[in-house]
């Protein structure tokens, strides 16, 4: 995994000097280093699952065979264009979260000299993709579909933010709009789609499939990209810090947590009453009785059955599968998340 993540860096750097040298725009030495520092700064900085996994799809796909160094390019060049388009997603966030750091550093906006120029930044991360695109997938045959698939996840996302922005309107705290539709509905969009539909998608257009013929495998994706954030949200209140990498902050962020619209669904009205008193409130003493109630509530015990449910019905669901190749892919995905700590 180690050797794949360094050829997956390597393409990285190819990609990035193809930008710099883009024969549609005459650079300064001061935007070059801008954009250099820019990329550098927001692209290669996460865990690179999404990116990693086109390439792990690819060869499933293609029964494990080792593959040419052109098609690991290639699967790279795609993992990198999702990874381009959580850059993207993440600088913008952050500005429109207030949020002081990502990753471990500050967020690209609190730079220095940086500031709002970062909208600007985000919406360059998202045309360098097309770049990419048109650099490398131009003359084969699933090209415009590579484009539709970028421009349809995009979408979705950008929609699921949408939604996730006007529930949670800062000012604006009502737990009534918290529901299981509504997070459901958040997470399908602004997560699930293209975190574990887009990898996949990837791969399949590259291994030659019409993706009209691969909606059950969409499906499938979903429910595990949902799956997924459940688990996170359980994670930030339950796991150890430790362990998870950083302190929960759902509760004091007043996030629409599976958590929380879990806690409204089984609370009776005095409890009802003492969550909506302090929810979202950035208050230890507020924190401690939310989480108190979470206990009271056996949400543990709650989130371990909705696990153990998910998990039968997505097992069965691949099983139903009629390709093993596809089967494969999907049970690598499953593999990694299911019972994760962090």
């Amino acid at each position: 995994m180690s050797d794949l993540k360094a050829k997956f860096l390597e393409v990285y750097a190819v990609l990035k000097s193809e930008l710099l040298n883009d024969p549609d725009f005459e650079f300064t030495d001061d935007s070059c280093q801008w954009v250099d520092r820019m990329l550098d700064y927001n692209v290669p900085g996460g865990k690179l699952n999404r990116g990693l996994s086109v390439i792990d799809s690819y060869s499933l796909l293609n029964d494990g065979r080792e593959l040419t160094s052109e098609e690991i390019f290639q699967a790279s060049a795609l993992g990198w264009c999702i990874e381009w388009l959580q850059a993207y997603f993440l600088v913008l966030d952050d500005i429109m979260d207030g949020s002081h750091t990502r990753r471990g550093q500050p967020c690209w906006y609190k730079l220095p000299k940086v500031g709002m120029i970062a909208i600007n930044d985000g919406i360059l991360l998202r045309n360098h993709i097309t770049r990419i695109l048109k650099n490398h997938f131009r003359p084969k045959p699933y090209y415009v579909d590579l484009l539709d698939l970028f421009n349809e996840v995009e979408f979705q996302t950008a929609s699921g933010q949408m939604i996730d922005l006007i529930t949670t309107l800062v000012g604006e705290k009502d737990l009534s709009k918290y529901s299981l539709p509504i997070h459901r509905r958040i997470v399908q969009y602004k997560t699930a789609y293209y975190s574990f539909y887009l990898p996949v998608a990837c791969a399949l257009l590259m291994a030659g499939e019409n993706l009209d013929k691969h909606v059950d495998v969409k499906n499938i994706l979903i429910e595990m990209g949902i799956y997924f954030q459940v688990q996170d949200d359980y994670l930030d209140c339950f796991a150890d810090p430790e362990v998870l990498g950083k302190i929960g902050t759902d509760i004091q962020d007043f996030k629409c947590s599976w958590l929380v619209v879990k806690a409204l669904e089984l609370c009776n009205e005095d409890q009802k009453k003492l969550l909506y008193e302090n929810y979202g409130k950035d208050d230890p003493a507020c924190i401690a009785k939310t989480k108190t109630l979470y206990n009271d509530l056996k949400l543990e015990e709650v989130f371990l059955e909705y696990e153990k449910k998910s998990y039968e019905k997505l097992t069965s669901s691949i099983a139903a599968h009629p390709s093993k190749a596809v089967q494969a892919v999907l049970h690598s995905f499953l593999g990694k998340i299911y019972k994760r700590q962090k």
